[in-house]
Order: structure tokens, then sequence, then C-alpha cells
């Protein structure tokens, strides 16, 4: 009943869930179409709050380190496009920000809860999970974990 409240981040090693989600300009963004990257997920609680701009705002900062390493990043939480846009041109993310109505890609991530869970995860190439941690992970841990 209140697994949700209490779940770990999936596991290592495991497959990542499929996706399909819009960003902040419409266009939608699936795992699928982003085979042989190595994708970066930070599922964030709220836009433009002082936890998730610093650590988005890190992520931004290390994004030659990313692009080096072929990886994509993506933020993701439950609010709308209006505000992912206004909060992502504020700090200028070289990023997308996937609006997750409803946190069904929580859900399947594990990071659904009444405010979102803070989760980092790397999935690789393939599709499986490299790298999975709660809270505000530096970059280049999580980029290490990239192939």
């Amino acid at each position: 009943m209140f697994g949700w409240l209490f779940s770990d981040p999936l596991p290592v090693g495991s497959k990542a869930p499929e996706f399909s989600l819009p960003d902040d300009t419409g266009a939608t963004v699936t795992l699928k179409s982003l085979r042989g990257k190595n994708v970066v997920l930070v599922f964030y609680p709220g836009d433009d709050t002082p936890t998730c701009r610093k650590q988005l705002c890190e992520f931004r900062d290390r994004w030659d380190q990313a692009k080096m390493r072929n990886v994509a990043v993506y933020g993701v939480n439950p609010q709308g496009a209006g505000s992912h846009q206004s909060f992502r041109s504020k700090y200028k993310f070289p990023f997308p920000l996937l609006v997750d109505k409803g946190q069904q890609m929580g859900a399947l991530y594990h990071t659904n809860s009444l405010i979102v869970k803070r989760t980092v995860y790397l999935i690789g190439p393939d599709g499986t999970i490299l790298y999975a941690k709660r809270g505000k992970p530096a970059p280049e841990e999580v980029l290490a974990a990239a192939k």
C-alpha cells in the first residue's frame, strides 16, 4: 500500500523502462530514440527551487564533460512546459526538461511520491542502468559511470 513511499531506485544492471514524454518545447522524447547514447535522467521536485536549481546548474556547468562522454541530460518533473521553459531559459540549461504529468514516468523509475524523490540515473547506450542514486550526487560521479 505504501510501497511507493519507501521504494529504492531501480537497480544498476537492470533494463531501464521505456518512456515517451514531451519536453519543454513540446517535442516528444523517447528512451528508444536515445539508444547509442548515455542518458542522464535527473528527477527533481521543483522548477526554480534552490536545491533543484543548484543540481541542474551543476550539470549545465559540466556540459562539455557530458558531451565528451556521449551523454544526453534530461531534467524530469511533473511541472508543465511553461514552467520548464521559464526555468530552462533563466538558467540557460543546454538540455531539455521533460514534463512527467501525473508522475507516470516517475512511477516506472521509482521517483513518484507526494513530492518527486530526487534521483539521478545514468542509462547506458544499450538501455541498461549504469548508475542510480537518490539525492544530489556530483555530476562527475554520475558521468564517471558512462561507457
